[in-house]
Parts: C-alpha cells; structure tokens; sequence
C-alpha cells in the first residue's frame, strides 16, 4: 500500500501542476477575447483564428483541469445524500463510483478519441473557417483530457482504499469548501432539530 500511496501522491503533484497550468489559459484566453472585441469594434478587423483560439483554449482549460479539480474535491456530488453518512460510507460510494463509472468511461473516450485524433492528424485537417486553424490540436485534448482524468481516478482510488484499510486518516488529499447552499442547508437542518415542533 505504502508503494501505492506513492504512486497517487505523484499523480497528485502532476494533476497540481497541471491544473495550475490551466489557470494561466483562463487568462490567455481573456486577454486574446478582450484583443479581439477591440480590434473588431475599434478597427473593424476580424480573425476567426482569434475566434478558434478561444474556443481551443476553453476546451483545453476545460479538459486538462477536470482532474484537478478531482484531485481538490470539487466535483459535483449529490449532497444531500454526502452530508449525511459517514467518511467511510462516502469514501465506499467513491470507490465504487470510481470504479465503475469513472474509470471505464474514460478508458471508452480515450479508445474512441485517438483514433479520431488520429485522422485529422494524418490529413491535417483545417477548420471550415476562412483563416481557421488546425483541428488536431483541439481533437488532441480529448485524449489527453481523460488520460490525465483517468490517472487521478487511479490516483483517488487509492487513497479511498487506503483510508477503508486503515492506511490513511483521510479519504481526501484536500477539504471541500462548503458552499453557502450547502451551510444554509446545514443551518436549517439544525433549526428543524432544535425545534421538532415547529413553532405556533
């Protein structure tokens, strides 16, 4: 186990750098949309490369930051139901949602994606768009997207069986900030404890 808890801690340092990679994209493709809209308004020049890169740059945030995200424990779950078992019970539903769900849908992407990557690679597929871009790189980022996503789902998978064995305290590698939702539904659940009845 201590060899696995290794492996995911690796994994883990890879998602960071890669998510925090992405963040710097959000901005790139800020500062290319505001480029854009002003020299569209002010000098009535237009690019639909400027358009695509965008869009490129959306996906690739998109894409490469979901395993971030997972890896920060910020996906969406069902709360209602999270909030009220146990870490255990949470981190059994985890493994198994991983493993059955998360795993073979990306294993199914990456095997349908690649070849596809593939193809608009070999024929250097273009955008339909006057001055349009390459599509592969685009197409690149679905594979990539879901290896990556693939590897912290691994990586997750671990640190759930590790804590259900006992080799680890916590399910998580990082807390989930409680959205206010989430504290207004704590509060009225306390509320409605302290007083049963109601009042008349």
């Amino acid at each position: 186990m201590n060899a696995l808890l290794k492996l995911s801690k690796l994994i883990d340092t890879i998602s960071e750098w890669i998510g925090k990679l992405s963040m710097w994209l959000v901005l790139a493709a800020v500062l290319i949309s505001a480029g854009n809209a002003i020299m569209r308004k002010a000098f009535n020049i237009g690019s639909n490369a400027y358009l695509e890169v965008q869009w490129y740059l959306f996906a690739a945030v998109f894409m490469l930051g979901a395993a971030y995200v997972f890896l920060h424990n910020g996906h969406v779950r069902i709360d209602f139901i999270a909030s009220r078992v146990s870490k255990r019970t949470n981190a059994i539903i985890d493994a198994l949602g991983i493993t059955v769900f998360l795993i073979p849908l990306c294993v199914i992407l990456i095997d349908l994606s690649w070849p596809y990557f593939m193809r608009a690679y070999v024929s250097g597929e273009m955008s339909e768009n006057a001055g349009g871009l390459i599509r592969w790189p685009a197409i690149l980022l679905i594979p990539v997207g879901f290896s990556i996503l693939l590897m912290q789902g691994l990586s997750e998978l671990i640190k759930r069986i590790a804590f259900l064995t006992g080799a680890r305290d916590e399910p998580f590698s990082y807390g989930h900030d409680k959205t206010a939702e989430e504290e207004l539904a704590e509060e009225l659940a306390a509320a409605s404890q302290n007083n049963p009845q109601g009042t008349r």
